[in-house]
Formats: structure tokens, sequence, C-alpha cells
């Protein structure tokens, strides 16, 4: 049985997105297209695909176990007609990253401007969450992780700088309130701000010195969602309402203008900085092949 090819991308873009209107602004295609394209891919294969109500689109078992399939096949039909690319004079096309929120933040804002100055026919989309996902199956080129997250049959590219530091910091305001802790442990007697990642762990708080290393698991007023809440956790901190951990380039700026004070600084941990990872596939789309030469090229003249 052969389906239309257009058919099949329809439903992907439908069933990632959730609705019709969501597939067709992800898309580019009309919504009422991507419609009829569906209702035809399931006349076609005698079987229905999706679920539709007023408030949702979700696919059927049917539907689930074609997705999954589909995902990773559609992408390799997309990086095999992406070999014209090679002989064009730049290249050009979509190139979907998934990254944490820290690196939105801290490490593609140095990357994308000169990037997509340099290719102006590459079209990039950033997909920001605290979620490990795979790439693949989310319709992604790459990502980026830490190594600690990248699974084994990745390849992995060194992107942004390759040692951070995890940073705690309070109010001046604060400290003068509650004291200054000397030692990790002296934390858990601290208002302490937290995150929690969507999978609803939190991590504790590690620190080292001398080759001592110190895990507490403090409490304190606020706890946020890992990623996009973690501003107004810094908010918090800035107001005195506590102390808060958070990636040292990420509170740079408030400790430069005396918003926030350092807390704990010999103690403050070390970890080697974030990969930019993709599938080990024979063949790599233009734009992200442009992208990984991109970043490989500034870090050799860093």
């Amino acid at each position: 049985m052969k389906a239309d090819l257009g058919d099949l991308n329809a439903f992907v873009a439908v069933a990632r997105a959730g609705g019709f209107r969501e597939g067709a602004r992800a898309s580019g295609a009309s919504a009422s297209g991507l419609s009829e394209a569906v209702r035809r891919l399931e006349a076609q294969l005698g079987v229905r695909l999706l679920n539709r109500t007023t408030r949702s689109v979700v696919p059927t078992e049917a539907g689930e176990g074609l997705l999954e399939r589909l995902g990773p096949a559609l992408t390799e039909v997309e990086a095999a007609l992406d070999v014209v690319n090679g002989f064009r004079d730049r290249p050009a096309g979509a190139l979907r990253l998934n990254v944490p929120v820290s690196a939105a933040r801290l490490v593609l804002p140095r990357i994308v401007p000169p990037f997509l100055a340099a290719y102006p026919d590459i079209r990039l989309e950033v997909i920001a969450e605290e979620s490990f996902v795979d790439v693949l199956a989310a319709g992604c080129d790459a990502g980026i992780r830490y190594d600690e997250r990248l699974e084994q049959d990745m390849i992995a590219v060194p992107i942004g700088p390759r040692v951070q530091r995890l940073a705690a910091a309070a109010s001046p305001a604060y400290l003068d309130r509650r004291g200054r802790p000397v030692h990790p442990r002296e934390l858990l007697g601290h208002a302490c701000l937290r995150g929690r990642f969507p999978s609803g762990a939190m991590t504790l708080w590690e620190f080292e010195r001398d080759g001592e290393a110190v895990r507490v698991d403090p409490t304190g007023p606020l706890i946020v969602t890992a990623g996009g809440a973690i501003d107004l956790a810094v908010d918090a901190a800035i107001a005195g309402a506590g102390i808060i951990s958070l990636f040292e380039d990420w509170l740079r700026p408030h400790f430069d203008s005396g918003a926030l004070e350092p807390v704990l600084e010999p103690w403050w941990e070390s970890f080697s900085g974030p990969f930019l990872y993709y599938p080990g596939r024979r063949l790599m789309p233009a734009p992200l092949r442009a992208f990984v030469d991109f970043i490989k090229a500034a870090a050799d003249q860093a």
C-alpha cells in the first residue's frame, strides 16, 4: 500500500502539534489542507489515526504507532532530499534545536546572531525545555545537553563555555538579617529558593572544596519550575526572600550590580560545559552541517 508523502507529512505535523491550526502554523500549510490530507490518509489506510474533539486532536493507538515509526523515517527522507543543498551557493532550509532554557539564555545568544548573518537562507527554530527528549521523535535535528544526559549513540560537539559553575547567592539585605553561611550545611538553617524539573525531581545542592564534597537538600518559601520560572526565583532572591543556587553566568549581572552577593563562593562546584548532540546518521541536513561547522570554527578561534 502506497501513501502520499505529503499526506504522511501532514499527519505528522498535526499529531506533533496537537491540532490542525497549530500544525498549520508549524508547517506553513493551511489547516483545511492538513485536515483534507489526514482524511485522505485515513480513508486509504482504513483506520482512524486522530481522535478529534473541539478542544484537542490526539492520535489513536494506530496513530501513535504510525507516528513513532514515521518520525525517524521522514527525517531520513528529508536528509536524503537535502543532499541537493550541497549544490547551492549557500545552505538553506530549516534547523530545529531542542535545548535547555539555560542554553537558550547563556550559550545561544553569542552564537545565533552571527550564524543567522552568515547563513541568511537558514530558518532556525529553538525549542527550549528542561525535559530530556528524543530529538528525532520530537522532530528536531539536534539538541543541547550536558554530558551526563547524552545518549551513547549520539555525536556530541562542544558548544559554549567548556567550564561552568553553579553559584549560590542572596541579597545583601537577606544576609545582613540572617547571617552569611561559611559551610554548605548551614544552608539547612536558611530560606532557600528551589527549582523543580518537569519530571518532579528536585536536585540536591552540591558543593566541593579541597576534595570535600557536600550535598544538601535545603528548604524554603519558594519552589519554581526549572527553566521558565527561574527568573521569578532570581527576582525573589534580589528582593531578600532567600538564597538561590543557579549558573554563575546567569547571576553574574546581579553580582556586578550589587543586587546579589555571592554565598559560599569557595565551595562553588565546577562542571563541564554543554554539547550539541545529533544522530550519527550518514546524511546530515545541510543546515545542521552548517551549524556544526560554524560552532567548530568559533571554538577554534576562541
